[in-house]
């Protein structure tokens, strides 16, 4: 169950440094947490964003060392995009869904329904155009990893969002979604729940690590912020956790294919 709390407080976690292959990244927030004046307590929520997760892990490729294959050269005829870059992008997908000039719609390797693959240039660091950075090999692992790195840092072991920015069909615009969670509810069922008239609900399923994730986008940013991490505080939900692996819909309940 989830009770609607009475505020929510977004705090950005400013200051930290460029993270780079193999950074400590839970001292680095346990640090960042100390010098805003804060405690972490189990119930807050960290959303960290994915760049960070990725940087830390090593997740580069140089486009030098990508060797175009038949598909991609196909492919960047069509979209425009580097045949190196559209290498990589198959290499991290399953399916391609759509293709056209200036864009790549795939089914990412763990499911998720994202432009390039999540295969990104912006904010990887000056003077490097010829690098990118791709999503965790295991986000899920990587949120569980980090949350208890800052169990023993910081004290508390609270929730831990992985988020990153997602287009939306039919709408314009992009808006942080989960990618990985731990120690968080990401999907909660309140089928058969009243309403305030006694009717069961039917249908309803709350994605409260998308609207977390969300919530923190406000503050993260898109752009030149430097702002990888906020803390969410004021939220509980007493339901069981599970992954945000639970918010993407099985292929047989995709009515857009």
């Amino acid at each position: 169950m989830s009770a609607v709390p009475p505020s929510l407080t977004l705090t950005a976690l400013r200051d930290i440094p460029e993270v780079l292959p193999g950074s400590d990244l839970a001292g680095l927030l346990a640090q960042a947490l100390a010098r805003a004046g804060l405690t972490l307590l189990a119930s807050d929520v960290l959303v960290i964003a994915q760049k960070v997760i990725s940087k830390a892990e090593g997740r580069y490729v140089q486009l030098a060392d990508v060797v175009p294959g038949a598909r991609a050269l196909e492919l960047a005829a069509v979209t425009g995009k580097d045949a190196r870059l559209i290498e990589l992008i198959l290499a991290e997908s399953t399916e391609v869904l759509r293709a056209q000039r200036g864009l790549l719609i795939v089914r990412h390797r763990l499911g998720l329904v994202m432009a390039n693959a999540g295969i990104d240039r912006s904010n990887v660091a000056p003077g490097t155009e010829e690098r990118v950075l791709l999503l965790p090999q295991d986000p899920e692992a990587s949120a569980a990893a980090l949350r208890a790195a800052l169990a023993q840092r910081a004290g508390s072991a609270c929730g831990l969002i992985i988020s990153d920015s997602f287009g939306r069909p039919w709408r314009r615009g992009v808006v942080n979604v989960a990618i990985a969670a731990a120690g968080v509810t990401a999907l909660l069922d309140r089928r058969g729940e009243p309403d305030r008239a006694g009717r069961a609900l039917e249908v309803t399923e709350v994605a409260l690590a998308d609207a977390l994730a969300a919530a923190a986008g406000l503050v993260l940013g898109e752009a030149a912020e430097g702002t990888p991490a906020v803390l969410v505080r004021g939220f509980q939900c007493t339901a069981a956790v599970n992954p945000a692996a639970a918010l993407i819909r099985p292929l047989e309940e995709d009515l857009f294919r």
